[in-house]
């Protein structure tokens, strides 16, 4: 079963969906436990392919720690919160969090371009 923790104790991954806005990119680190990293890559792919299904996914893209790393980490850019939050409020989905094997552990965060003069190009 996959639990959830969170990189930044002041901005929780539900609360962020609350807020009304796109695009947005979910960026989703998963801690694989030893000897599982394939379980997590194959639960990983079905979700990727849910979300495929569910609607307002624009882009999708796993990455994957080099040399030994147990970490994974899930790049995924949504139209909205609120496409994403449709997507993950089904029990369809709920039940996808299941096949993670025990111990697995995902901390997801949204995010949204930032401008910085100069270098890059933002949404606000």
């Amino acid at each position: 079963m996959l639990k959830f923790g969170s990189l930044d104790e002041s901005t929780q991954f539900l609360d962020q969906q609350g807020e009304k806005t796109g695009p947005v990119t979910i960026i989703n680190t998963f801690v694989a436990p030893e000897g599982k990293e394939d379980e997590v890559v194959a639960a990983w792919r079905d979700d990727a392919m849910y979300m495929k299904k569910a609607g307002g996914l624009l882009s999708v893209q796993l990455y994957r720690g080099v040399g030994g790393s147990r970490l994974f980490t899930n790049v995924a850019v949504w139209q909205s919160t609120e496409h994403l939050r449709a997507a993950f409020d089904t029990p369809e989905f709920a039940t996808h969090l299941g096949n993670y094997p025990a111990g697995t552990v995902a901390y997801p965060h949204l995010y949204q371009k930032f401008a910085v003069e100069g270098v890059c190009e933002g949404e606000q």
